[in-house]
């Protein structure tokens, strides 16, 4: 049994997406690619066609991944979202305390992060650092290198 996962609107929709295309396009792909690799003779010595039925079956998992994790996801509604504490969906602004240096990050799910764009994963450590923190507060947050302290300088919504 796969625990409950919280999305955005955005990332359920993407979720959604993927899980349509491999159905829809994917594996009608590997079907027909075992029908080819079937027509060329005898199975028993048919490399191509064992590699398809593999592909085949990896995509299988992959749906049934795809399908366990919707099932189990659940919407966010950012309307009933507490603005006075870091939760899943705030947008955080935050100061490293040893260099002074201000970043911002809006803390996401963990298939939904992307640090590139500032989502970063409520599960990573810095997530659950911030996680129920108030403006004004210290998080000291353990990470592979030490310890890190940031002061909470802002919450938000967008």
């Amino acid at each position: 049994m796969m625990s409950v996962s919280y999305y955005t609107a955005e990332g359920l929709k993407k979720l959604k997406d993927e899980l349509e295309h491999l159905k829809s396009v994917e594996r009608p792909k590997a079907s027909q690619a075992i029908a080819e690799a079937r027509d060329k003779g005898d199975l028993s010595e048919n490399a191509e066609y064992d590699a398809a039925k593999e592909a085949q079956g990896m995509l299988e998992m992959r749906i049934a991944k795809l399908e366990e994790i919707h099932a189990n996801a659940r919407l966010i509604d950012e309307s009933h979202l507490d603005t006075s504490k870091v939760l899943v969906l705030s947008n955080v602004k935050i100061k490293n305390q040893a260099n002074g240096m201000e970043l911002k990050y809006t803390l996401v799910a963990e298939s939904e992060a992307d640090l590139k764009t500032g989502k970063i994963s409520v599960t990573s450590p810095i997530g659950k650092g911030l996680l129920g923190k108030s403006v004004g507060e210290i998080a000291e947050i353990t990470v592979p290198n030490g310890k890190l302290n940031f002061e909470i300088l802002e919450i938000s919504r967008d």
